[in-house]
């Protein structure tokens, strides 16, 4: 059991792409960000209880998580390779663009099987997170699901 008590407390997305998502994105980003604020586990295997910032961005093909203090000191910098995460950014944009037109349309059972997949990605998301955070930032389930949406928000294919 972790008796860990480290938060974010903040988290700040940067990157010219956060000016290019959909309004569907745009709200899930925004959804995703005030869920993190209230609620997550998240610290650094070395700073148990830190009370953290989090910037997060993408920068020379890397999701960059750099991780500050609660008076915006910079603590640690952790980077991932984006590649493991594109297609299901890909996929997960598929469904947000289906999602979209099935409302328009007004195909409720659409919709709702739009949602599930959706909902499936986001696991896979999460999981993929878990797993190449091991080591590095300890964050449960559902903090690894908002961090998933984030990165589909902030990643724009060039």
């Amino acid at each position: 059991m972790d008796d860990a008590n480290g938060r974010l407390t903040r988290v700040v997305l940067e990157g010219e792409a956060l000016h290019r998502i959909s309004d569907l994105q745009r709200a899930d980003r925004e959804q995703a960000v005030r869920d993190l604020e209230t609620d997550n586990k998240f610290h650094l295997p070395s700073h148990p209880d830190l009370q953290s910032v989090l910037h997060l961005s993408i920068q020379e093909g890397r999701l960059v998580f750099d991780i500050r203090d609660e008076n915006d000191h910079p603590v640690q910098a952790v980077m991932l390779a984006l590649g493991p995460f594109k297609t299901l950014v890909r996929d997960y944009r598929m469904l947000l663009d289906s999602y979209a037109g099935a409302v328009a349309e007004g195909r409720e059972a659409r919709i709702q099987a739009i949602d599930m997949g959706r909902r499936g990605l986001h696991n896979e998301g999460a999981e993929l997170m878990i797993e190449r955070l091991a080591g590095k930032v300890v964050i449960d389930f559902p903090t690894a699901r908002r961090l998933f949406t984030l990165v589909c928000a902030l990643y724009q294919k060039a």
